[in-house]
C-alpha cells in the first residue's frame, strides 16, 4: 500500500475511534409508550400526483415546536399506489428555500427521471417525471438524493412510500384494506436540542458513523401505539433513518412471516422471530393475531433496546385472510452467465492537512474504489441487458457498517463472505439495497434493462447511510 493512502486510513481509522459515542441532545421528557396514535399515511391512486415539498412545524416532543420539511403536510408525506403498466405522472413542486430532488428509490425508470443529483428542483420550480411502471408489486419509497444535503432533508422530514401493485397481487389473498390490516411503519430516529430543534451534526461522530437519534418515531410519531384487528395483519416496514440499523421482533417473541423484499414479494413466506433492515431497505410481514383479541403487543428493536409501537389488538374483524403457502415465481439471473464482475471497496480517506480534526468530521470522506464522489466524473459503464456480478467490499474501520443502494435496478445476493448459506432467509428476494458489514464481501447479480443512460442523466451506487452518501461515498454509471 503507498504510504499516503497507509496514513490516509489510519487517520480515519483514528478519527473513528476518537469520536465515541454521540451525546443525547433530547430536551424534554418523552412520552410514555401509547401515548401518541400512530399516524397513517395518505393513500394517493391514480396515474397523476402533485407532490408540494414544503416547510412546516410538529410537535414530537409535549410543548416542544419543531421545524420540519413535508410533502403535502408537515412531516413526511403520502402512501402512492400505482399499478405494473401505468404510465404515471408526478408533478414535484418544491417550495422550501432551497434547492432539493426527489428520488423513487426502488423504482425502475428512465435515468432522467431517477430523481437523483443531476435532476435538481430549484426553489420555486416544479419538476415533473413521467415514467412507465415496469416492475413487480413491492413497497417502494421516495425522498431527496441532493448532492451533499440529502441527509439533512430527510432528517428534516422528507419521504414517503411509493407502493406498486399487480395482477398477481390483485388475487392473492392478503391483507389490503389500507390503514386497518394493511399497515405502513416508517421507522426512524431523531435527537432534538432543548428547544425541540432537531440536533442534526451536532459531533463528529454523527458526520462518521452517521446520524444516530435517541428518540424513535413511526410514522412521524413518538411513542404511538395502533388498533388493529384480531386476524392477520400485513405491515410495510421501511427503515427510514439516516444510519440506524434495526432488529424488529414483538414483544412475546412470537414468530412473524415475511412475504416481500424491497421490491417484490419472496416466493414463499419466511417465517421468522427478528428481521434486521438497514437504512434504505424495506420488507413486508405478516403477524397472525387471530388469536389474540384483546390481546397488548409492543413492537421492539432489539438492537437499541426501544420500544417502538404498541399494537392493541382490540377490533373484530370483518373478514378474515389466509396467507398463501405460495406467493410469487421470481426470475433467477445465473451467475454462470454473467459477462464480468466488478468490484466496488467501501472505505474511508482523509484530506491531509492541519484542518482535517476541525469541525464535526471535516476533513472525513468516504470513498468507493479509493475516490469520492464528482457529479463530472462516469465511474462505470454498463452494457444494456448484460448480466453482471457486482462485489460490494467493506474495507472501512472495525465496526463500521454500510448500506449498498443501486439505483435503476433489482438485484439478488449471490453470496456473502465466499457462501450463498450466508445469504439470511429474509433477504432472499428482489432487492435494491443491502447491508455489508465491516469486513465483509457481498456479491450480488443483476442486468441493467429498458433503459440507456447517458452521461447528462447518469444512475448512481452509493452508501445508504446518508452522512457517508453525503460525504462522497457514491458513484455514477451509464448504461449504454
Amino acid at each position: 500500500m503507498q504510504r499516503r493512502n497507509f496514513l490516509q486510513l489510519s487517520g480515519a481509522g483514528l478519527l473513528w475511534q476518537l469520536a465515541g459515542r454521540s451525546e443525547a441532545y433530547t430536551g424534554g421528557v418523552i412520552p410514555a409508550l401509547g401515548s401518541n396514535i400512530l399516524p397513517i399515511l395518505p393513500l394517493l391512486t391514480g396515474s397523476s400526483f402533485h407532490l408540494s415539498l414544503q416547510s412546516g412545524q410538529m410537535e414530537f416532543l409535549p410543548g416542544k415546536k419543531t421545524s420540519t420539511y413535508g410533502i403535502n403536510g408537515n412531516f413526511l408525506g403520502p402512501a402512492i399506489k400505482v399499478r405494473d403498466g401505468d404510465n404515471v405522472s408526478f408533478n414535484v413542486s418544491n417550495n422550501l428555500a432551497e434547492p432539493t430532488a426527489l428520488h423513487w428509490h426502488g423504482m425502475h425508470v428512465p435515468a432522467n427521471m431517477d430523481g437523483g443529483p443531476h435532476q435538481l428542483i430549484q426553489p420555486g420550480a416544479t419538476w415533473n417525471a413521467v415514467f412507465t411502471v415496469r416492475q413487480r408489486a413491492g413497497t417502494n419509497w421516495f425522498h431527496p438524493h441532493t448532492h451533499g444535503q440529502t441527509g439533512r432533508q430527510v432528517y428534516m422530514g422528507l419521504a414517503g412510500l411509493l407502493m406498486v401493485e399487480d395482477a398477481h397481487t390483485d388475487v392473492l389473498d392478503l391483507p389490503k384494506t389500507w390503514g386497518e390490516d394493511d399497515i405502513p411503519l416508517i421507522i426512524q430516529d431523531r435527537r432534538f436540542r432543548t428547544d425541540g430543534s432537531f440536533a442534526y451534526l451536532s459531533s463528529m461522530t454523527d458526520s462518521i458513523q452517521g446520524m444516530l437519534g435517541d428518540v424513535f418515531l413511526v410514522n412521524g410519531a413518538v411513542s404511538p401505539r395502533v388498533s388493529l384487528p384480531a386476524k392477520e395483519v400485513r405491515f410495510r416496514v421501511l427503515n427510514g433513518s439516516n444510519a440506524r440499523v434495526y432488529r424488529l421482533a414483538f414483544s412475546d417473541g412470537r414468530t412473524f412471516r415475511q412475504i416481500a423484499t424491497d421490491n417484490a414479494l419472496l416466493e414463499a413466506p419466511v417465517e421468522l422471530t427478528t428481521l434486521t433492515l438497514s437504512p434504505g431497505e424495506r420488507a413486508e410481514v405478516v403477524i397472525n393475531c387471530t388469536a389474540d383479541l384483546g390481546k397488548r403487543l409492543v413492537l421492539l428493536d432489539t438492537l437499541s433496546r426501544a420500544s417502538l409501537l404498541m399494537l392493541n389488538i382490540d377490533k373484530t374483524p370483518a373478514q378474515s385472510t389466509t396467507l398463501p403457502a405460495t406467493l410469487a415465481n421470481l426470475e433467477w439471473l445465473d451467475p454462470a452467465a454473467a459477462a464480468r464482475t466488478r468490484s466496488f471497496t467501501l472505505s474511508m480517506g482523509m484530506r491531509m492537512g492541519m484542518g482535517m480534526m476541525m469541525g464535526m468530521g471535516g476533513g472525513m470522506q468516504f470513498l468507493i474504489n479509493g475516490v469520492s464522489l464528482d457529479l463530472a466524473r462516469i465511474d462505470q459503464t454498463v452494457p444494456l441487458n448484460d448480466i453482471e456480478i457486482w462485489e460490494i467490499r467493506n474495507a472501512g474501520p472495525m465496526g463500521m457498517l454500510h448500506s449498498f443502494h443501486v439505483h435503476g435496478t433489482h438485484f439478488t445476493i449471490v453470496e456473502r463472505n465466499g457462501s450463498v448459506a450466508n445469504v439470511h432467509a429474509y433477504e432472499k428476494g428482489y432487492k435494491d439495497t443491502v447491508q455489508v458489514n465491516s469486513g465483509e464481501v457481498v456479491k450480488l447479480i443483476l442486468k441493467m434493462t429498458d433503459y440507456t443512460a447517458a452521461a447528462n442523466a447518469p444512475y448512481m451506487f452509493h452508501c445508504h447511510i446518508l452522512e457517508h452518501e453525503d460525504r462522497g461515498m457514491m458513484g455514477q454509471f451509464i448504461v449504454t
